[in-house]
């Protein structure tokens, strides 16, 4: 499921769910009601799974058996500690593993803010709402921890209905012009106006 970037893009193995805490969000599949899908912070076991996730969620028929972009920069946020564990969500439907939203550590200027990105659901899986639980799950998490701002590259279309504007009407500014209203910025409560400047992802985006 292409959702979006979500980031600047250069470039399912069966886990079980563990103890869901009750605050977490959960539906039931639209298209098969006996399916509950779980979203939970991720846990290390996800770590295998995710990739599967980014793998065929962005798998383009033209690219033939080429792993996509996506798996690699996620692959290196991990490896380099910087995904952000307690903002990464992972949603579950018979305790496999079907979505993924990855948290990182970014910056705007000197402060500290999150970058999303990517984010993905298994084809067979898309059209459920698996996508925004996702989102909306990392949203509520940065939130209650205080996070100012949250940061990502994708659809103005699609991003708006989480709260998303133009990053440049924060005085965000993007690492490349070009991204225009691409580029997008979420204030959360946290938020005030001297969060502002030059915006840097992790050193995996430009890898």
């Amino acid at each position: 499921m292409r959702i979006g970037l979500a980031y600047h893009s250069n470039v399912a193995s069966r886990y079980a769910s563990g103890v869901i805490p009750e605050h977490w969000p959960t539906r039931t599949c639209g298209a098969c009601d006996h399916v509950r899908v779980i979203v939970r912070p991720q846990e290390p076991r996800d770590y295998e799974a995710a990739k599967v996730v980014y793998a065929e969620a962005f798998k383009r028929q033209d690219h033939g058996d080429r792993v996509p972009p996506e798996v690699g920069i996620f692959a290196t946020l991990w490896e380099a500690k910087d995904v952000i564990d307690e903002l990464s969500f992972t949603a579950l439907a018979q305790n496999a593993v079907v979505g993924h939203v990855t948290a990182s550590r970014a910056k705007v200027g000197f402060d500290p803010v999150v970058a999303v990105g990517p984010i993905g659901v298994l084809p067979d899986h898309e059209a459920k709402g698996i996508g925004s639980a996702l989102m909306n799950a990392l949203l509520s998490a940065a939130d209650a921890q205080d996070v100012p701002l949250v940061v990502l590259l994708g659809s103005p279309q699609y991003y708006r209905r989480f709260g998303f504007r133009p990053a440049m009407e924060l005085g965000v500014m993007p690492p490349e012009p070009r991204w225009g209203s691409a580029f997008q910025a979420r204030p959360l409560r946290a938020y005030t106006p001297s969060v502002a400047g030059p915006f840097e992802y992790a050193p995996a985006f430009s890898s």
